[in-house]
């Protein structure tokens, strides 16, 4: 699995799909502005509002569901990274959120 830290995904942000993972209720907390939200459990059902042609960060809180989506996407054909750090350190540092 190939991971990026918040700074590379804040640089690929207006380029790359950013892919939240996280539930409701999480996201109402922020997101980052480019971010499309699909809750975990929802992507099987969801996958087709992702472009195959275009690279995925996948973003959770801490980094442990986004590893794991991050995986099954690659597995599926897509190029996914997972964002180090999650939500937690992009708040921390300061970043953009809406």
């Amino acid at each position: 699995m190939a991971e990026t830290t918040i700074q590379d995904t804040n640089d690929r942000r207006s380029r790359d799909q950013i892919l939240d993972v996280r539930e409701d209720f999480e996201t109402a907390e922020g997101m980052i502005p480019e971010a499309l939200h699909i809750p975990m459990g929802d992507l099987n059902a969801r996958l087709t509002e992702l472009d195959r042609a275009r690279p995925v960060i996948v973003v959770c809180r801490s980094g442990n569901r986004s590893a794991r989506v991050a995986d099954a996407l690659n597995t599926a054909g897509y190029t996914a990274d997972t964002m180090t750090g999650g939500m937690t350190a992009w708040q921390a540092a300061g970043l953009p959120v809406r």
